[in-house]
């Protein structure tokens, strides 16, 4: 007779509605890394063969463009159409991001393993809310920094290259706020519109099933969660870091590690769910679910558009170090939700030997965050005229 444990678990497996790893439970963190790396490379790899396969609509897409630039436009020399160059600029910097120690992080493995009580997990959820309410909105701000007046290399493909910019970071926000639609038929009344399942509704589906009142949902920031959300915005919108850094930003840093990092939650919460006899549903841990299915068709496409405003070996750096800064405040904000989870520190970003190619090449960020902690409601952080005061960075510099 099958045996279940909600909708979550059948016969000891997850079905894959749940996730695309029916054995996940089987699985070590590091192997669901590994299955996640592995998994990229082959959808992207895919991609590629779609943009350099003649007759599908993604090789249609960059045929056009290409055949309104003129012969001297150096839109024909971007990576996407040099046999090969896309490919290892993807490899390249997947490894660079999935190879970070954040997606490692003490946190994520020990709720993986199942080390985590209910009131654990309430404390978790409470907190790392305040980060999905405001991630989306970097995703904005990003799209803002594509538009008809700037500096691009492309002459009359300027504005084309920056609407299918857009376009991509677009899709992005829709997802996240579920209000997708192509076709006027299809566009909700406002009474729908207003009711759209965003990240956010979703999100506080895993509350009913936590049994967390409405009261007590919303919570001031830790400081590592402030922190982190602050960088985040810098970097999409603030004129000191760059569109190509904000568009790595928002595509590259944020959005390849978070199947991954989201699988161990899943796979925690349904261990512990179990064995607390707490019946979490499918629908309770549906934007963990959505994460790991959506985040991978987004990184692709971000991908692919970020490639359109890469030149040289400079520009890849340039990308490597925004990652690093978005990876290095995710770190330090998982430490503090670690602090405020379990009661105990776990090693900083600065402890644990971190490679030199994931250290920050310029000090930017430490003055633009020091600055964006002065602007913040201090009702909104956890002893927020303290924080406000800060001074220190959770940031490692070469």
């Amino acid at each position: 007779m099958t045996q279940s444990y909600s909708d979550l678990v059948v016969d000891g497996r997850l079905p894959a509605s749940v996730h695309p790893m029916p054995d996940l439970l089987d699985q070590s963190a590091e192997q669901v890394l590994a299955a996640f790396r592995d998994s990229q490379r082959a959808d992207f790899s895919a991609i590629i063969g779609d943009v350099n396969r003649p007759g599908t609509i993604l090789h249609q897409v960059f045929a056009d463009l290409k055949q309104r630039a003129a012969p001297d436009n150096p839109f024909h020399r971007v990576a996407l159409f040099r046999d090969g160059a896309l490919e290892r600029m993807f490899l390249d910097l997947h490894d660079h991001v999935m190879s970070h120690p954040v997606w490692r992080h003490p946190f994520f493995v020990r709720v993986f393993d199942g080390g985590i009580d209910v009131d654990g997990l309430r404390r978790f959820s409470t907190s790392y809310f305040n980060q999905i309410k405001n991630t989306r909105q970097c995703v904005a701000m990003a799209i803002g920094r594509f538009h008809g007046l700037m500096d691009l290399p492309y002459g009359g493909l300027n504005e084309r290259v920056a609407e299918i910019t857009q376009v991509s970071l677009a899709q992005l926000v829709a997802d996240e706020y579920g209000v997708g639609a192509h076709d006027v038929e299809d566009y909700p009344d406002l009474g729908h519109l207003f009711r759209s399942r965003t990240h956010i509704v979703l999100y506080r589906q895993l509350f009913d099933g936590l049994g967390i009142a409405a009261d007590d949902q919303d919570q001031p920031m830790l400081w590592g969660v402030a922190d982190n959300v602050l960088i985040q915005r810098l970097v999409a919108g603030d004129p000191a870091f760059s569109p190509l850094e904000a568009l790595s930003s928002v595509g590259l840093g944020m959005e390849w590690g978070v199947p991954e990092f989201f699988s161990l939650l899943l796979g925690g919460m349904i261990r512990v769910g179990r064995r607390e006899r707490l019946a979490l549903t499918a629908r309770d841990l549906e934007v963990f679910i959505a994460h790991v299915r959506y985040d991978v068709l987004h990184a692709v496409s971000v991908m692919l558009v970020t490639s359109l405003h890469m030149k040289d070996d400079a520009d890849v750096a340039v990308v490597k170090n925004a990652c690093n800064t978005l990876m290095a405040g995710r770190y330090a904000m998982m430490g503090d939700v670690y602090a405020h989870v379990f009661g105990e520190s776990c090693p900083a970003l600065a402890e644990i030997g971190l490679e030199p190619r994931y250290q920050l090449t310029d000090r930017r960020m430490e003055t633009a965050l020091r600055a964006a902690r002065q602007s913040i409601s201090p009702q909104r952080v956890v002893r927020g005229d303290e924080y406000r005061a800060r001074t220190d960075v959770p940031l490692v510099f070469a």
